[in-house]
């Protein structure tokens, strides 16, 4: 199976992810549609296998999960427990089932098996809201792999207003309803460094920190786009410029006005300062994996000091490493991090 190249899954240019909304839960079940669509190579082999084997498995879990619960039909089950689907050991294997069926997935590297992944994973949310097993730390990178700035932005953002004070046993509430939030914000009306501090949590903090590096690209390229302006007939440069829009920017309220070209110079400044603050936020309260920037760095090949490079991310936390694929697709993104703990006056420097 044919590897991924570096942005295949975040495309720059659009921000938009190519991926059909037919590939939903619906389809998950038919595994030959991975081996139909992209050719299997013999290193990829085993992968392949693996996730046939977890699909079965989760199948029969589910299967034998109906067969305990015979007088509430084929299929109520799973609708009538929604956001309490922890009450029996069974229910809580059949979810531990689905989420090794999302990580047999994410052994490959394509577009149809990381959405696979994001649909199955979600549903776990779905059938239990609190979360116990952090699926919700897997689920922002897997936002950021497809191009879906906002969404991840929105539900980063419900986990952290909504989720301290929310009644978990009552399903009729509200659940994940945050919608169109504004990326651009100082995250959480936090205005300073100790407010960072206080609240960092790291799988959320580096999605959102990656989230303002895309949205700083996107300004540069529309910087560019003005440049233009009046070479090039306005319709074509409509289009020129809607390209370099992520959906954190389509889905803003202030779309129009950024399209437009209007305040991006301070936009940039602001963006550069909340990047740097996060940046240093995420070193400072890492208490656990406290080198994890020199870990993703390492990673990626960058030049680091000695103790940097004796960093390897494999020895972080599994909810840590989530992290690392959405940054690899995303061109530059690691370059900005590189540059920002190297020399941070240059980089907060709005000119660059």
């Amino acid at each position: 199976m044919p590897g991924l190249s570096r942005g295949v899954l975040w495309p720059r240019a659009s921000g938009k992810s190519y991926v059909s909304s037919i590939w939903g839960i619906e389809h998950m079940a038919d595994f030959s549609l991975l081996n139909a669509m992209f050719p299997i190579e013999t290193s990829n082999k085993k992968a392949c296998n693996t996730i046939k084997k977890s699909k079965q498995y989760l199948d029969s879990e589910e299967t034998r999960l109906r067969n305990l619960h015979p007088s509430l039909g084929p299929s109520n089950l799973f609708e009538d427990r929604v956001g309490n689907f922890r009450e029996t050991i069974e229910m809580r294997v059949c979810r531990q089932a689905r989420m090794a069926y999302v990580n047999a997935l994410l052994k490959i590297n394509n577009l149809l098996a990381v959405q696979t992944a994001l649909d199955n994973a979600r549903d776990v949310l779905r059938l239990s809201r609190k979360d116990e097993m952090g699926v919700c730390y897997m689920i922002v990178g897997l936002f950021l792999r497809l191009g879906r700035d906002q969404d991840c932005y929105d539900f980063i953002k419900w986990w952290e207003a909504k989720a301290p004070n929310f009644d978990w046993d009552d399903a009729s509430l509200p659940y994940l309803d945050m919608k169109g939030e504004d990326a651009f914000e100082h995250y959480g009306g936090l205005n300073d460094l100790d407010g960072i501090r206080d609240t960092c949590v790291i799988p959320f903090t580096v999605a959102i920190v990656l989230i303002k590096i895309r949205l700083l690209f996107n300004l540069r390229d529309l910087q560019k786009v003005s440049i233009i302006r009046g070479k090039l007939p306005q319709e074509l440069l409509d289009q020129v410029r809607d390209k370099c829009l992520c959906d954190a920017i389509t889905r803003n309220p202030r779309r129009k006005e950024i399209s437009e070209g209007k305040g991006l110079t301070r936009l940039i400044r602001d963006l550069k300062s909340s990047i740097h603050d996060f940046v240093t936020g995420v070193g400072e309260v890492n208490e656990d994996n406290p080198s994890f920037w020199a870990a993703m760095l390492n990673k990626a090949g960058f030049q680091l000091n000695a103790e940097e490079c004796s960093v390897d991310i494999s020895q972080m936390a599994p909810v840590h490493q989530y992290s690392y694929e959405s940054w690899s697709e995303t061109p530059g993104a690691l370059e900005v991090i590189h540059m920002d703990k190297e020399d941070p006056s240059a980089f907060l420097d709005v000119e660059r």
